[in-house]
C-alpha cells in the first residue's frame, strides 16, 4: 500500500496498491506490521481496492463512513473502493491485512455483492468461524511467501472461500440477500454511483452499463432496497458530503461543488432534510476535523443555511 497521492489539495487521502516484487498480482497479504503503517492510519481515508481486515487482538475503534465502533476481537472488518475509514486509539493491532484490486476476485460479481454486504458496518464478531479464518488466512500468507508454482491459483481460490466465510459471520437473512438477483444488480449499481464523480451521471446511462433497460434497473434496484436508482444517488451524495465534511476541512461551499451540488443554501436545505442538521451541526458533532495532518488547515465553514 503506497503513500496517499490526494486528487486535491484538500482531498480525503486516497491510498493505492502497490504491490512490493517479487509479486506482481494485485493482491496483497501481511499483519499490520508487515503491510505497514498506512494499514492502521488514524486519519480518515479511502482506497481504489478492496481490505479485509481480522483482527485478533488490540483494542481502539474503527471508523467507516462516521460509524464508530470499539474493537472487540476476533472480527472481521471489511473496506469496500471509496468508503472513508480510520482507527482511533488502536493499540497492539493484531491480526491479518489483506488487500487486492477487483480483477483478483475468482467471481468478480457475487464476491463483489458480498463484500458491499459486509461493509455496511465497520465489523463484524466471527463467532464460529474464528478458527476457520484464522487457519485460511495463515495458509494464503505461507502460500503467498513461499512463490510456489500455481500459488496465484490457490489465493484467488481462498480469497473466495475467505469471503465466503466472512459473509457467515452476518445473519442468515443478509447471507441470503447476497444470492439474490435483485439484490447482485443493487449492489452492482451502488458500487457503480460509488466511484468518483459518478453522481453526475444519468441512472439511464448506468442502465447501460449494466445491461438492463431503465425501468428493468429501476424495478430491480427497488426490489431489493425499497428506494429508486435516483433515490440511492441522492444517497451515495449525503455520504459523500458527510466524508468530506468529516474528513476534509473543505468549505461547505466547497463540499456543496464536490457532490455535484453548486448552490450552497441548496445543498445546505438538501443535507437538513436528510439528517435534520446543517452541514455545520453535523461536522461540530463529529468532533470537527479530522484530516491528514500533512494537509494544512483552511478557514473555518460558515453555517448557514
Amino acid at each position: 500500500m503506497d503513500e496517499p497521492r490526494n486528487t486535491r489539495r484538500f482531498d480525503i487521502p486516497l491510498h493505492r496498491l502497490d504491490v512490493p516484487l517479487p509479486h506482481l498480482l494485485p493482491f496483497a497479504i501481511g499483519t499490520f506490521d508487515t503491510i505497514g503503517a498506512l494499514s492502521r492510519a488514524n486519519f480518515p481515508h479511502r482506497h481504489t481496492f478492496y481490505e479485509i481486515v481480522y483482527v485478533t487482538g488490540g483494542h481502539g475503534a474503527h471508523v467507516l463512513d462516521s460509524a464508530h465502533q470499539p474493537l472487540s476481537p476476533p472480527q472481521v472488518c471489511v473496506i469496500t473502493p471509496g468508503q472513508v475509514h480510520h482507527w482511533v486509539d488502536a493499540e497492539d493491532l493484531t491480526g491479518h491485512v489483506v488487500l487486492f484490486n477487483e480483477d483478483f476476485l475468482l467471481s468478480r460479481s457475487h464476491d463483489v455483492t458480498a463484500l458491499h454486504t459486509l461493509s455496511a458496518g465497520p465489523g463484524h464478531a466471527s463467532g464460529n468461524q474464528s478458527g476457520p479464518i484464522e487457519a485460511l488466512l495463515a495458509d494464503m500468507e505461507a502460500e503467498y511467501r513461499a512463490l510456489r508454482p500455481g500459488y496465484h491459483k490457490l489465493l484467488r481460490a481462498s480469497l473466495q472461500i475467505l469471503i465466503v466465510r466472512a459473509l457467515r459471520t452476518c445473519p442468515p437473512a443478509t447471507e441470503s440477500a447476497t444470492r439474490n438477483r435483485a439484490a447482485e444488480v443493487a449492489a452492482d449499481f451502488t458500487r457503480l454511483i460509488s466511484l468518483p464523480g459518478a453522481t453526475l451521471r444519468s441512472v439511464e446511462s448506468y442502465a447501460q452499463d449494466l445491461g438492463l433497460s431503465p425501468g428493468h434497473l429501476q424495478t430491480l434496484v427497488r426490489q431489493a432496497t425499497g428506494l429508486t436508482p435516483g433515490g440511492l444517488i441522492r444517497l451515495q451524495r449525503l455520504l459523500e458530503a458527510k466524508r468530506l465534511l468529516i474528513g476534509t476541512e473543505l468549505t461547505i461551499r466547497q463540499v456543496a461543488a464536490a457532490v455535484s451540488m453548486g448552490d450552497p443554501a441548496y445543498f445546505c436545505r438538501f443535507f437538513r432534510r436528510e439528517t435534520g442538521m446543517s452541514p455545520g451541526e453535523f461536522r461540530a458533532g463529529a468532533g470537527g476535523n479530522h484530516h491528514d495532518p500533512r494537509i494544512e488547515s483552511i478557514a473555518a465553514c460558515p453555517d448557514s443555511a
